[in-house]
């Protein structure tokens, strides 16, 4: 039987965090011929020239011993982020695995514009399910219940050390963590740009902003500039620079997360720890067409698991609170995450890949809108 050819398809550096063990149990399997693309890796400088940094890291995965291509050719699968131009494949088997599903609108309005195509979208619970189900964009799409491949090191006994990885950073692994990963947008950076340092004195502080906010398009550079002027002042801080592109280890070495609507809030819970919420102002976040950024409120998000805090000031007893949880709120959080995240049990890529490996045996699953 021939090798089905598979493309990892990727916009940005890092969304290969999310595709990590994915790659590499497609890759150890002879069914598959794995490529992986790179795309949108664009700086952009002076808010009008963009820096393009695809082809050093395409020709980094290819030392790593990964093939990679440019897309000149057919693929019988492609593995994608988020939606695609359709129409360049054809009548290729499109499988979504998202980068990140938080607690943002953006895969939704997405489908919304691609609904005229058929994606099997491959999901981590039960949570994920019934809001796409819901959500009225799935038209002819599917969804697949299989965990969430990125957070499979997680539960591989010995895979990652928490003294080794803060030790790497600078840090004292004798120290608690805390994880501060805001978003790009909507992002509470500017609020909490001076209590973040001052407030977390007495821990190891670990700074990892999103990718967009190094890039200079979908986030101004003040984002990155911001904590770079004051991280330098704090030896008890480290900001992780922009080519170290997985968040994973940094989840496994936290004691305790600060954030808002990253999908690191949500991927936090999978790990048995309780993280910190700032709180926005839900209502009053939309996008131009008056849709809200956020498909769910912050605010009310893991709130009997999770801290909230509404303002810098809160801080402090916050991550206090987060690291000295009641039983009540580990209760609410154990609770949550097996309805968020279906069998946490570091074997999600197994499912995945052969999930789709029976889809595409299966057929009639095609990018073709005669299917739809």
């Amino acid at each position: 039987m021939p090798q089905i050819k598979v493309l990892f398809k990727m916009f940005y550096l890092y969304h290969k965090a999310a595709y990590d063990p994915l790659i590499d149990v497609f890759e150890e399997d002879d069914r598959f011929d794995v490529y992986l693309s790179l795309s949108h890796e664009l700086v952009r400088r002076f808010f009008i020239f963009e820096i393009d940094k695809t082809k050093p890291y395409l020709e980094q995965f290819k030392r790593e011993g990964h093939q990679i291509t440019y897309e000149e050719e057919h693929f019988d699968v492609v593995i994608c982020p988020d939606t695609v131009n359709e129409k360049k494949y054809g009548k290729t088997m499109l499988c979504l695995v998202h980068h990140g599903m938080g607690l943002k609108t953006v895969l939704f309005r997405n489908l919304k514009k691609h609904n005229s195509h058929h994606y099997n979208i491959l999901v981590e619970g039960q949570y994920r399910v019934e809001t796409l189900q819901e959500s009225g964009v799935l038209n002819g799409s599917e969804v697949h219940k299989v965990g969430l491949p990125k957070l499979d090191p997680l539960f591989w006994d010995g895979h990652y050390d928490r003294e080794e990885i803060l030790n790497n950073l600078g840090l004292d692994p004798a120290k608690k963590t805390v994880l501060f990963a805001p978003t790009y947008k909507p992002t509470c950076i500017y609020d909490v740009k001076d209590a973040i340092f001052e407030e977390t004195a007495a821990y190891n502080l670990i700074v990892k902003i999103h990718h967009y906010a190094w890039m200079g398009k979908f986030a101004r550079h003040s984002q990155h500039r911001v904590i770079q002027r004051r991280i330098r002042k704090y030896e008890h801080a480290v900001l992780i620079p922009k080519e170290t592109y997985n968040i994973i280890p940094l989840m496994y070495a936290a004691d305790t997360l600060v954030a808002e609507a990253s999908s690191t809030v949500y991927n936090f819970l999978a790990t048995g720890k309780i993280g910190v919420i700032y709180d926005l102002d839900h209502d009053n976040l939309r996008h131009s067409d008056g849709q809200h950024i956020l498909n769910i409120d912050n605010r009310e998000f893991l709130k009997d698991a999770y801290v909230h805090v509404s303002s810098p000031e809160e801080l402090a007893d916050g991550i206090t609170r987060a690291l000295h949880p009641t039983p009540e709120m580990q209760q609410a959080a154990d609770k949550q995450r097996e309805y968020y995240y279906y069998k946490p049990d570091g074997k999600s890529s197994l499912r995945t890949r052969e999930k789709i490996y029976d889809l595409y045996q299966e057929g009639g699953h095609l990018n073709d809108p005669d299917n739809v």
